[in-house]
Order: C-alpha cells, then structure tokens, then sequence
C-alpha cells in the first residue's frame, strides 16, 4: 500500500473513532468533513495528474478538421470513381436497341465525360484561387 492509501485509512479510521467518542448526532458532520478532504485530496490529485495526461495536445490538435477516408488524394478522384462504377449500368441501358442503340451509348458516355470534366476544370480554379490568396514570400 502506498502512503496515499495509508493517509487515508488513518483519516477514515479517525472519524470512525470521532463518531464513537461523540455519538450518532454528529455522524452527519464528521461524514462530510471526510468526504471534503476526500475531495480535495482527488481535486489535487486531478489536478496534477491532467496535465501530464494531455501534454502535447494544443489547441492546433483539439480544432483540426478530421479527414474522412475518401478525402486522401485529390479532390476529384471520389467524383471519378462513382462515375464510373455508374457508367456501368448506364452503358448496359443506353446502349440496348430500344433506348437508342449507339446513339445512346455516344450520349451516355459524353454525359459522363462532360460532368468529369466541368469537375476537375472546377476543382483547377479552385485550387488556383487558393494559390493567389496564398501570401507569397521572399523565395516565390
């Protein structure tokens, strides 16, 4: 047993023998004077013990954005692979002889690259844009 436990069992042990000495009426006073320096003693203790626990963690790490799995790699790759797992189901029923034929097929597939396209054309501009807004030093 460390001395922290041992403190404490003297501390319990000299209440139990206070209330013996001074009766039941003040076994509700004794009791809280106890449950204070228990208190104290753990608010002390709390308060030595938490900023070892969280050294390291600043406020950059407490407020950083959480990144997703999808979010790795570049923004429009997410828009690329659905398109293409749909372009699948899509080219099954655009090119079947009652939809259109080949017909269908071209429009399907250009439909496909056309919102591919307007996609990374506006994920370039965006990025462009945060680089002029990026402030630039001695070296750039």
């Amino acid at each position: 047993m460390d001395t922290r436990q041992d403190d404490l069992r003297r501390e319990l042990d000299a209440t139990l023998q206070a209330r013996k000495e001074l009766g039941k009426e003040y076994e509700s006073e004794l009791v809280d004077s106890f449950l204070k320096r228990l208190d104290a003693r753990m608010d002390a203790r709390t308060e030595h013990a938490a900023p070892q626990h969280f050294e390291g963690y600043g406020p950059d790490y407490r407020h950083r954005p959480r990144r997703s799995r999808w979010s790795g790699g570049r923004p429009g790759s997410r828009l690329a692979v659905i398109s293409l797992v749909l372009a699948i189901p899509l080219t099954g029923i655009a090119s079947d002889a009652q939809h259109g034929g080949l017909v269908g097929l071209l429009t399907c597939w250009a439909g496909i690259v056309g919102v591919n396209f307007a996609a990374a054309r506006a994920d370039r501009r965006d990025r462009e844009d945060r680089e002029d807004r990026r402030p630039r030093g001695d070296w750039d």
